[in-house]
């Protein structure tokens, strides 16, 4: 792993919706590292110098286009898919929920979509934050874009600090096999 991508959507309306979770992920990471972020590749963008080089990404692009940045940063510093971590949300899994898993396809994830067609591999780590399914006559694009409920808001923190401290591990170099987590 040398490069690992936390998905969202720039915009202040979009800062603590369900879509931007990895954003919030980011936060506590950056909180753990102390990293500064410029911008680069169209992406809020730094690098940590912990177990040789590990890069961070943040795509400005919007979701639906976050394949852009990321192949710009692989394309410079020349990583394969295998090096690349994406760090996302998914309605697949349940709140408080974090899962490592090589490969696979989108889900309709149209972040996911965009990284596949830009690299032209899909056997990147995904790291996947559960943000659960939408009730019962949500539309699914909406409840992505929508806040969290009130129940969730009062785990979010502690759910954000406990997958960064596993991204952190594998910042330290730490091995993390695939696994599926109850983090809360």
């Amino acid at each position: 792993m040398k490069l690992i991508s936390f998905l969202g959507n720039k915009g202040k309306k979009y800062e603590k919706t369900r879509h931007n979770l990895a954003w919030i992920v980011s936060e506590d990471v950056n909180n753990l590292n102390s990293a500064v972020w410029n911008s680069k590749f169209n992406a809020d963008f730094t690098s940590l110098k912990k177990n040789g080089t590990i890069y961070l990404l943040k795509p400005m692009t919007l979701m639906n286009r976050s394949g852009q940045s990321i192949a710009a940063a692989m394309n410079f510093y020349k990583l394969k898919p295998s090096d690349l971590v994406v760090v996302h949300d998914d309605l697949e899994l349940p709140f408080g929920t974090v899962q490592l898993r090589k490969g696979g396809g989108t889900a309709g994830h149209n972040g996911l979509k965009s990284i596949v067609s830009q690299i032209g591999a899909s056997d990147f780590i995904r790291f996947r934050l559960g943000i659960s399914r939408p009730p019962s006559g949500w539309n699914v694009s909406d409840f992505v874009l929508s806040r969290f409920s009130p129940e969730e808001e009062a785990e979010l923190d502690d759910y954000a600090a406990a997958a960064a401290a596993v991204i952190d591990r594998l910042i330290d170099g730490n091995s993390v096999d695939e696994c599926k987590i109850k983090l809360i």
